[in-house]
């Protein structure tokens, strides 16, 4: 009978620990989420280069207006922000669920870990739209996006750093492929994060 409270208390313990050193309730629904959102976006882009007379499969190298630039700036930033959205709502139900604060201290480290190779990256390649160099956005933001993922790993679940590991794969493999972004970025956001999505969803429902 001690025995068996023993170990009662231990895992209690280990819990209490694992919950206050790293943020567990991230939704594997919401990279579902996330990854639909791309493929619809990747689909919507795809129609706009089809209207601009752009038949982006022939392997040609493209140029884009400036007017055209904007708008595929503003669908990808509409994306982003459902992709964000989608990610906090399903994440704050989840924690919800299970008790636990989706605000707290770890929650904080956890951001400021994910921002900053992030916020640079969209720095760099805010510097690549400005200096016209386009096909280089895809595989800044693969890249990028991945380093976050695995800095973020030390304050969530373990399991996010094979995410960061394939889209750094995924960016490093698309610079050799230039013109070819938007099937990467279809399979890096988009599919990745499908499969990623519904593995987590399974493992820590």
């Amino acid at each position: 009978m001690d025995s068996k409270n023993y170990h009662e208390d231990l895992s209690h313990i280990r819990s209490m620990m694992e919950r206050s050193s790293r943020f567990i309730s991230l939704s594997g629904l919401s990279g579902v989420f996330a990854g639909l959102a791309a493929l619809i976006g990747a689909g919507y882009v795809y129609f706009i280069f089809q209207r601009e007379g752009i038949d982006y499969l022939d392997g040609d190298r493209n140029f884009f207006s400036p007017a055209l630039v904007r708008e595929l700036v503003i669908v990808g930033t509409v994306i982003l922000l459902t992709a964000v959205l989608s990610g906090y709502i399903f994440t704050a139900n989840k924690s919800k669920k299970k008790g636990l604060k989706i605000w707290d201290s770890t929650t904080k480290r956890l951001l400021l870990t994910f921002a900053v190779p992030l916020v640079t990256g969209g720095i760099f390649c805010l510097a690549l739209l400005f200096h016209h160099l386009f096909v280089w956005i895809a595989p800044a933001t693969l890249i990028f996006y991945g380093i976050a993922l695995v800095s973020a790993e030390r304050y969530t679940l373990t399991d996010i750093k094979y995410l960061g590991y394939c889209q750094i794969v995924l960016g490093l493999i698309s610079l050799f492929f230039l013109g070819w972004g938007l099937v990467f970025w279809t399979i890096g956001f988009g599919i990745l994060h499908i499969v990623y999505g519904l593995i987590m969803h399974k493992k820590y429902k």
